[in-house]
């Protein structure tokens, strides 16, 4: 059986020539000069992201086995956190709270595919990890979710759902646990965030 290209939807880019060679190139950037950088060198990773377009705040901690897909779409707080082999799939906007935690192998999802379309289209939305926020080890954040400030997505756990403020969820797929208390710093609300003059 014979395939034509023109004729099949399901090989239409998703993203423009542009788009592709931009992120071949960060690609190349985040294997090499990203990858192998030595784990206490955040400064470093940092100003590599901020390069492709990433707006950080002071003291983020990105670690090196950690798996950006479009910088220039990642808008993090001041000391965001995100562990060794965390993946942040974001073809759309994914914005990071002051003193979240994303951590190893958690995998903050901002895409999915329109199974109702016969060409079967990438779709995307934003996800907000709200101030003071814990994305447990492997946990999966769906596309569109906002976890609410102070929530805690627990080990290995999936939401498709926002998350309310200062709760504790667990299980696929998440559930309420229980409410987690608030810290003192999370109270100071003349604690400085810095991302947009961290440019």
């Amino acid at each position: 059986m014979e395939f034509t290209t023109n004729a099949d939807p399901y090989l239409k880019p998703a993203f423009s020539l542009r788009d592709r060679l931009t992120r071949l190139l960060w690609n190349v950037v985040q294997a090499t000069l990203f990858r192998f950088s030595p784990r206490p060198l955040h400064a470093w990773r940092a100003w590599l992201l901020r390069c492709f377009g990433a707006k950080l705040g002071a003291g983020c901690h990105i670690y090196p086995g950690a798996r950006i897909w479009a910088p220039w779409n990642l808008v993090c707080e001041s000391v965001v956190c995100i562990g060794d082999e965390a993946i942040v799939y974001n073809p759309g906007r994914l914005y990071i709270g002051t003193h979240a935690i994303v951590s190893q192998q958690a995998y903050l999802c901002g895409a999915t595919h329109d199974y109702r379309d016969p060409g079967f289209p990438m779709i995307w939305a934003p996800i907000t990890i709200g101030r003071y926020a814990w994305i447990c080890a492997r946990a999966t954040v769906q596309s569109g979710v906002t976890v609410g400030e102070g929530a805690v997505l627990g080990l290995g756990s999936v939401t498709a759902r926002n998350l309310e403020p200062w709760t504790v969820y667990a299980g696929v797929p998440a559930q309420k646990i229980k409410a987690r208390p608030r810290t003192d710093d999370s109270r100071n609300e003349n604690r400085a965030h810095p991302v947009e003059r961290e440019q």
